[in-house]
């Protein structure tokens, strides 16, 4: 091999190199979690998790803090409007009505236009959008979208935030859930 085709051989290796770790970069960009079809059957069926699921009820999504005190669980999938919201909602037997009534609700958007925590304010949600007194403030570590727990959602409080471009993760903690809020947001993980 002469010196001219050992320098050329050199100078593709790079090239070739940066080709190969193209797959291996694109499947460790983290996407979006989504649920399987067995997760939408299950939320269309409204079926009941007695024990609820723990800490990885949401696949692709880790809650490093679920309170203790729940009785039931469920998964809900929502589909509409080119978004998809796949999340979990932990409730103990109490009325909902009832001040001490606890529940959780962990959620995921796919919502390929979200960007900025502002967009938030004008989401597409099915349920739990952020229409009411909204204010940003930093819980858990997160610059998040706060508001008061109302209507369908219940008492406590509400919060969302944009985890990364099209990502959207929205949490709701009843009124004896509050004090745990940050500690909640803080250990979610994608």
């Amino acid at each position: 091999m002469n010196k001219l085709q050992k320098l050329a051989t050199l100078s593709v290796l790079p090239v070739a190199a940066a080709l190969v770790s193209l797959p291996a970069q694109a499947a460790a960009q983290p996407g979006c979690p989504v649920p399987t079809k067995a997760e939408v059957k299950r939320s269309s069926d409204s079926k009941i998790d007695k024990p609820p699921r723990g800490a990885t009820a949401v696949k692709g999504v880790r809650a490093g803090h679920v309170p203790k005190g729940f009785t039931y669980g469920k998964v809900v999938v929502n589909k509409h409007d080119g978004i998809t919201e796949y999340g979990y909602q932990w409730s103990d037997d109490r009325d909902d009505v009832d001040r001490r009534h606890r529940s959780l609700w962990i959620r995921v958007v796919c919502w390929p236009k979200a960007s900025t925590l502002a967009q938030l304010k004008n989401a597409p949600f099915g349920v739990g959008t952020f229409s009411g007194d909204t204010k940003t403030v930093k819980i858990g570590g997160r610059q998040v979208l706060t508001q008061e727990g109302d209507g369908a959602l219940g008492h406590g409080r509400y919060a969302g935030w944009v985890e990364r471009k099209g990502v959207v993760v929205t949490v709701m903690a009843s009124q004896p859930l509050v004090p745990e809020l940050a500690k909640i947001i803080k250990g979610i993980t994608l």
